[in-house]
């Protein structure tokens, strides 16, 4: 099939695009997937990715006795989104129907492709403002069984099956530049052929121009994703609201996630909404393995870690480890420093540190359930052991004096000394006040109780929560801190799209021939989750918008 014979181009082969082509090629039409980067990275960033799906009454929820339903769950959505803008129409549609949609034939579709889930779902953003704010009330995160190489693999083996039929020309290495418009309607892409490489997934791939290419067709699915690569169009984005931004930050996504695909078809008449709304991790550390340039982990936390400012402010509650991503990081920007602490003990991290990532849970990715019955039995998870090992944000000692001077010397080195010296006596006085609170089954400590509350859920107590104890407790050692950092990850705004994920102008109409899915679009509408996300639920926008969009577009 030459380039001129396609009925749609599909601009991006991540997970968005991937769906957008697979729902193509079922309708029997000729597709164009166009890829700036090699063939190798197929997937994207969520093949990256932990594989968490955001699921609403489950047989996996219903097993560990957690009772969900549509109502708690677009309930909380609403809490969590605070939507409060006009433009915030579309938005609010695509969440409510996918809100619908993770109730009810999502599992079934991806379990008809051979997905299948970790039989403990996580409790991602628990919230804790009350039962109309922000937050999941129930635990809702299934993860993937293979994690994010398991969610993209079906959809990759349908491109592949295309390809194979004859439906389907992979363009990799081929950077989309502009859309090309004939009287209003998209009638293709033009840009540059880049140079060829063996470069490996996740690293830059090369960017020699080696020639030119135009390639028309009947309709153009941009799915190219956000700006989170580009930290310069992040501060320029981001909101008053969050404060300052950070003069410094680690990158959650490769420097090839650069928003290059939102502004060509903002160009072409395209509108684009809620730029401002977005999502970056605070419990971020720096990859002592990385694969791009200021290559950042996010540490995925159980509740029991104390959480330390720049300062040695522990943050107030609700703000504790999982808790309000959005949240915590509006409080952290208003110290005026671009780190926080954990503080924590060898008996927390065995049991609560996981990380985020394929390559970070090479058992759940692998597939081995001997090695992922060991990650409950055994000591310090192995990936987790080698940052501790290696990872220049983790510090461990003795006593916590030791521990404090360690922490101010880190911190020191990494700030040109402008970091605050924290006083080992103000740090040992708020853990010997936490330690206090744990001699009793109940508490006037908001984390306590909350470290309580979780392990009421069988999930949590087996898994994911260490038991209430002090951490100053010698056998429980040695002590432990980690610098944590604001890491990049999501832009929720995006192109505003209707719920064909066709693209609408400044006009609110469709711009003819032009649909839009997966983080380019806002996860569908433009911002389906609003200001803050549930969890789960980007991986699951990707699904649900890219499945839209090549529904749509095949039509």
């Amino acid at each position: 099939m030459q380039p001129k014979d396609a009925d749609v181009i599909v601009v991006g082969a991540g997970l968005a695009g991937l769906v957008a082509t697979a729902e193509l090629v079922h309708a029997g039409r000729s597709v164009l997937l166009v890829e700036q980067e090699g063939e190798q990275s197929l997937g994207g960033q969520a093949w990256w990715s932990f594989g968490g799906l955001f699921l609403v009454d489950s047989p996996e929820q219903r097993r560990l006795r957690v009772k969900d339903s549509v109502e708690l769950a677009w309930q909380d959505w609403l809490g969590t989104a605070g939507f409060d803008r006009e433009e915030d129409y579309w938005p609010r549609r695509w969440a409510e129907a996918y809100v619908n949609f993770a109730a009810g034939e999502k599992r079934s579709w991806l379990h008809q492709m051979g997905h299948r889930f970790f039989p403990v779902v996580g409790w991602a953003e628990r919230g804790g403002y009350g039962a109309t704010g922000p937050g999941n009330s129930v635990p809702r995160f299934h993860i993937t069984w293979g994690t994010g190489p398991g969610v993209t693999a079906p959809f990759e083996a349908k491109v592949r099956d295309g390809v194979a039929r004859g439906l389907v020309r992979l363009a990799c290495n081929h950077r989309m530049e502009s859309l090309v418009t004939s009287a209003g309607t998209v009638a293709g892409i033009r840009g540059s052929v880049l140079g060829r490489t063996t470069t490996p997934r996740g690293r830059l791939a090369s960017r020699d121009v080696v020639g030119e290419f135009e390639f028309p067709a009947g309709a153009v699915v941009v799915t190219t994703g956000g700006i989170g690569g580009d930290h310069a169009l992040v501060r320029d984005a981001w909101p008053a609201r969050l404060g300052t931004p950070p003069a410094t930050m680690l990158s959650g996504v490769p420097q090839h996630v650069d928003g290059r695909g939102i502004q060509a078809a903002q160009d072409a008449g395209g509108r684009v909404i809620n730029p401002d709304r977005m999502w970056h991790y605070v419990e971020g550390i720096k990859n002592w393995n990385p694969v791009w340039p200021n290559h950042g982990i996010r540490i995925l936390p159980g509740p029991s870690s104390l959480w330390l400012d720049a300062a040695g402010n522990r943050l107030p509650g609700p703000l504790f480890p999982g808790f309000d991503t959005l949240g915590t990081l509006e409080h952290l920007r208003s110290t005026g420093h671009d780190y926080s602490w954990f503080v924590l003990n060898k008996a927390i991290i065995r049991k609560e540190f996981a990380l985020s990532g394929s390559e970070q849970n090479p058992d759940l990715t692998g597939k081995s359930v001997r090695d992922v019955l060991k990650r409950a039995t055994a000591g310090v998870p192995g990936p987790v052991q080698k940052f501790l090992d290696h990872g220049e944000d983790f510090i461990t000692a003795s006593s916590v004096p030791g521990l404090v001077a360690a922490m101010n010397t880190l911190a020191k080195s990494a700030t040109d000394g402008r970091a605050p010296v924290l006083s080992a006596e103000s740090v040992l006085a708020e853990l010997q006040a936490r330690d206090r609170e744990i001699a009793n089954p109940f508490s006037k400590d908001a984390q306590v109780t909350a470290i309580r509350g979780a392990r009421t859920y069988l999930g949590d107590r087996l898994i994911r929560t260490a038991a209430p104890r002090p951490i100053l407790d010698p056998k429980d050692g040695p002590l432990i801190a980690v610098r944590l950092s604001v890491l990049t990850r999501k832009t929720l705004g995006g192109l505003e799209t209707d719920l064909d994920s066709q693209v609408l102008g400044a006009n609110g109409t469709p711009v003819p021939g032009l649909f839009a899915a997966g983080e380019a679009a806002g996860f569908g509408g433009g911002g389906m989750h609003g200001y803050r996300s549930l969890e789960g639920t980007f991986l699951g926008g990707c699904l649900f918008s890219g499945r839209a969009a090549g529904r749509a577009a095949a039509r």
